[in-house]
């Protein structure tokens, strides 16, 4: 597919993608030189309409966007580029030019909320229950809902099993907040594995 850039006067809007969490970074312009320089660098080059010229994000900060997949709308006049960002995107140090609340997902957002519960000594959470009885109680119910996750992976009862896979994920959750450490610590020793 070929992108339309006469449909908008020679500038294309593109989507920055993190591929690793699917958050939207950041939103930048290309010109036909820019995607053709980005299609064969492999780091995200933009055309800046401030500076009037090309501007490939990280020349000065040094936080360079490497390009994972490109891929071109329905439409051929917009662009999603999915990248491994280094270090900060947004001029302002954070993680988004759009913040980083709730930059990770839902998984990340849970991890939060067991987090207040816990800190706050919420009473009535069965989280903070569970987190009072000591790591002994927490680490057994995370090894009680990985038994039954497995017991039910040998039937075919779709809904149970994914239930017991929720179960387990969020006990997991509740035991790395027991245990001082957090969801993306994990993340990152699989993303490092990865490579």
């Amino acid at each position: 597919m070929k992108i339309n850039f006469d449909k908008s006067n020679g500038l294309i809007p593109v989507i920055i993608q993190d591929n690793r969490t699917l958050q939207v970074v950041m939103l930048g312009y290309m010109n036909e030189e820019a995607f053709e320089k980005t299609k064969k660098e492999g780091v995200v080059t933009f055309f800046s309409r401030s500076k009037n010229r090309l501007w490939t994000k990280g020349e000065e900060s040094g936080n360079f966007l490497t390009v994972k997949d490109i891929r071109i709308d329905c439409d051929q006049d917009t662009v999603l580029i999915k990248v491994i960002p280094r270090n900060g995107v947004c001029h302002t140090g954070s993680f988004s030019c759009f913040g980083n609340k709730d930059s990770k997902g839902f998984l990340y957002e849970l991890e939060e909320k067991i987090s207040q519960r816990i800190d706050n000594r919420v009473e009535e959470s069965y989280t903070y229950s569970l987190y009072q009885r000591g790591i002994n109680k927490v680490a057994q119910k995370v090894g009680e809902e990985a038994v039954e996750l497995v017991i039910e992976a040998k039937d075919n009862n779709e809904q149970l099993f994914k239930n017991e896979a929720a179960d387990l994920l969020y006990h997991f959750l509740i035991l790395l907040k027991t245990k001082g450490y957090t969801l993306e610590e994990i993340e990152e020793i699989l993303q490092n594995r990865d490579k």
